[in-house]
């Protein structure tokens, strides 16, 4: 039997791609973050794992888009085109859902705090309790693909963005919610009976600034008495909810969340003679 003999690949720098925030030893600083290396090391990962936290780390993952039940990204390798990676994790069924949410109703307090954007540990508990696992228990139930020739299951690309996605779940606890087939709206609007949706769905009233920015910029001179009397905003913190998700805020919470209770004491001392 003879052997062909490789020359070792050298990845091509990526440009613009995402930094990780971690710069040495493992991913995931949250509780749920950790729980998602530790499954896929359970799975037989680790040194594949390891050579995911080098490209992870230099950039080389270009895109990272999440969405109900599967991740889609792309990773800068050795070839001048970058590999693209798919991720679907096994959803839950509605039957299996309706179970875990039954369960959840039995437990108020948790409720109260995945209402204030908390992923409480005890969450698992609530699965367990409903015979289910907020995690894949079984490889099977997490299905990567990447169009690199490497037949390593992970390949390193797909290993960075196993990383990427434990710096993603810290920042949004919610993730694995969607990534088994259930987004936050669905879940609390099923949790509060659609009060979260509902309220989603408002069209936000006028507010002192025109979301049209260019017809602001091309407005005339208003008198000061024309402004007439200053009064707090309909809607808490609007400028900053029409901006939208804040791409490179990296918090536990969402950057609106984190700020809103702040801007809303600054208009209640404005508004005070």
């Amino acid at each position: 039997m003879s052997w062909r003999y490789f020359e070792p690949t050298r990845r091509k720098e990526a440009k613009g791609g995402i930094q990780a925030r971690s710069k040495r030893g493992a991913f995931g600083e949250t509780w749920w973050g950790r729980r998602w290396m530790q499954t896929l090391e359970s799975f037989g990962m680790e040194s594949r794992l390891a050579r995911g936290r080098s490209y992870a780390r230099s950039g080389q993952v270009l895109t990272l888009e999440c969405a109900s039940g599967s991740v889609v990204a792309t990773v800068q390798g050795s070839r001048p085109r970058p590999y693209d990676i798919s991720i679907a994790l096994k959803d839950l069924t509605d039957t299996e859902w309706e179970r875990v949410i039954e369960q959840l109703k039995s437990e108020p307090a948790l409720v109260a705090r995945l209402l204030g954007g908390e992923l409480p540990e005890e969450i698992e508990a609530v699965f367990t309790e409903a015979r289910l696992s907020l995690f894949p228990t079984r490889q099977k139930e997490l299905v990567a693909a990447c169009s690199c020739p490497d037949w390593g299951d992970p390949c390193k690309h797909t290993a960075a963005v196993f990383c990427l996605l434990a710096e993603e779940l810290d920042r949004n606890p919610f993730l694995i919610f969607a990534l088994r087939g259930r987004g936050r709206e669905a879940l609390l609007g099923k949790l509060t009976g659609g009060v979260v949706e509902a309220e989603e769905a408002k069209p936000l009233l006028p507010e002192p600034l025109p979301s049209d920015a260019l017809a602001f910029w091309e407005g005339g001179i208003t008198s000061l008495p024309a402004l007439g009397t200053l009064r707090p905003p309909a809607t808490s913190a609007p400028l900053l909810h029409r901006l939208g998700p804040f791409p490179f805020w990296r918090g536990e919470l969402p950057l609106t969340e984190v700020l809103t209770p702040g801007l809303d004491r600054a208009s209640e001392q404005l508004g005070t003679p």
